[in-house]
């Protein structure tokens, strides 16, 4: 019988000895032991990811809205030239005609970025729709490493194929921005649809080349245009269904010229001043034909 009682006892008694060793550390034990190893630390948020920028100006929600898109940011420094990368050549024309527009009244602004922040192309016109912005901006400076003569600014609306085998490159290049590390970061917003699916897609994009001719009408004389008239490309940042969007290739950062004119602050000033006045033009077309419609005058 004893030799019953002896053999649980030695498989027992270890584990009690075990156990109450748990048992003291946890109830005498030094802070940091048991459970209170755990260590909260508060992560800063992921890169990119924003809430909806202020916008600024008049404080009447029946004012006309533009959300300007500085293109690139963050890890994504866009095309870029020595010292001079495209992320800061458009963030600088961005705040450029933002602070001009405030300047003449009438219209609010908002910035898809206002610093050096890294964006996904759905991200930025998702912003503008989330705000119901009106028009929408996205600014950009190409560059050219084997063509430093390729020289001046263009205008790009949305289109399936785009009008030249140069802006499909363009765009697939820019597009291929959402691909960063390899990692394929596109598909994380739900905002962009087909391309021209329905009525309001066509009537946005007809908007949006009424726009892109007042640019070139704005700047004729007073900034240098690589390409006389709007140009299309298959664009992912202006998919936005319901907003006049476009993009204004303001120049080649690898040109001499081109990279003067943009850096400096008259060259900033003057490529204000001509989006501003277009932008202005465009909001009183889109109020004179309003007027006309309402009084029966088109069908």
């Amino acid at each position: 019988m004893r030799r019953w009682i002896i053999l649980p006892l030695v498989f027992v008694a270890p584990l009690a000895v075990f156990a109450a060793m748990i048992g003291a550390d946890r109830l005498f034990g030094a802070p940091g032991r048991g459970f209170d190893y755990v260590v909260k630390v508060r992560l800063p948020a992921a890169d990119g990811v924003v809430g909806l920028p202020p916008v600024e100006g008049p404080q009447d929600a029946s004012r006309p809205l533009v959300v300007i898109d500085a293109g690139h940011g963050g890890k994504d420094p866009g095309a870029g030239t020595g010292t001079l990368k495209e992320k800061d050549v458009t963030l600088a024309l961005a705040r450029a005609l933002r602070d001009e527009l405030l300047q003449r009244g009438g219209i609010r602004v908002a910035l898809t970025r206002g610093d050096d922040r890294f964006l996904v192309l759905g991200e930025r016109s998702s912003i503008a729709r989330r705000l119901g912005a009106d028009l929408f901006i996205s600014i950009h400076a190409d560059s050219t490493g084997d063509n430093a003569a390729a020289q001046g600014a263009s205008v790009y609306t949305l289109s399936d194929k785009g009008t030249s085998e140069a802006a499909s490159r363009f765009a697939a290049r820019e597009n291929a921005a959402d691909v960063i590390n390899g990692v394929d970061l596109g598909g994380t917003t739900t905002s962009v649809s087909s391309i021209l699916v329905d009525l309001s897609q066509r009537e946005s994009l007809a908007r949006s080349q009424q726009f892109a001719n007042l640019i070139l009408r704005e700047g004729a004389g007073r900034i240098p245009f690589r390409e006389k008239s709007e140009q299309s490309a298959a664009f992912a940042v202006l998919k936005a269904p319901d907003i006049a969007s476009v993009l204004f290739e303001t120049g080649y950062i690898s040109n001499a010229d081109d990279a003067a004119r943009l850096s400096s602050p008259q060259g900033r000033q003057a490529l204000a001043q001509v989006t501003a006045k277009a932008i202005e033009a465009y909001f009183a077309r889109l109020r004179a034909s309003g007027a006309r419609a309402a009084q029966g005058l088109e069908y």
